[in-house]
């Protein structure tokens, strides 16, 4: 299930790409845009990165900080923030934890084949760490202008 507006968001911790170590809490205070995405370097994963980036001055006079989650490992995180320069950091979820708090890590159909992966989702969480929009399936080219409307 989807965590819902109004509900707490569910606290995490985790590595980034830097092997940082990342928790939600110690974003009190501020917004955090928490965007699961289903793989690094793949065509629409990257362009919802680099809509993202592109408007970080944008997210920032809104108070809101971006944490991308995916179930790649912490190299693959490194050589895509590093090829496409992205200025926020991306969770190593390995152990699906985070995803599994979420309720994004869902049965997919593709060509026919079912299996299991990552649902992209975007959670907005307001300062004190209540979810204030859930962004189901967002458009990775105009991710910024879902965010801020």
């Amino acid at each position: 299930m989807l965590p819902e507006p109004g509900q707490p968001a569910p606290d995490f911790t985790a590595q980034d790409q830097d092997g940082n170590t990342i928790s939600l809490h110690d974003y009190r205070g501020q917004k955090v845009a928490l965007y699961f995405y289903p793989k690094d370097d793949t065509p629409g994963c990257t362009a919802q990165a680099c809509n993202l980036r592109d408007h970080q001055e944008e997210l920032k006079a809104n108070n809101i900080q971006v944490i991308g989650v995916s179930i790649d490992g912490e190299a693959a995180h490194k050589k895509f923030a590093l090829k496409y320069d992205l200025p926020f950091p991306l969770l190593v979820d390995t152990e699906k934890q985070i995803v599994a708090a979420y309720g994004v890590w869902q049965e997919k159909k593709n060509y026919g084949k079912t299996y299991m992966g990552t649902v992209r989702t975007t959670f907005l969480i307001d300062e004190k760490g209540l979810i204030e929009k859930v962004i189901k399936r967002p458009d990775t080219k105009e991710h910024t202008a879902q965010l801020l409307k």
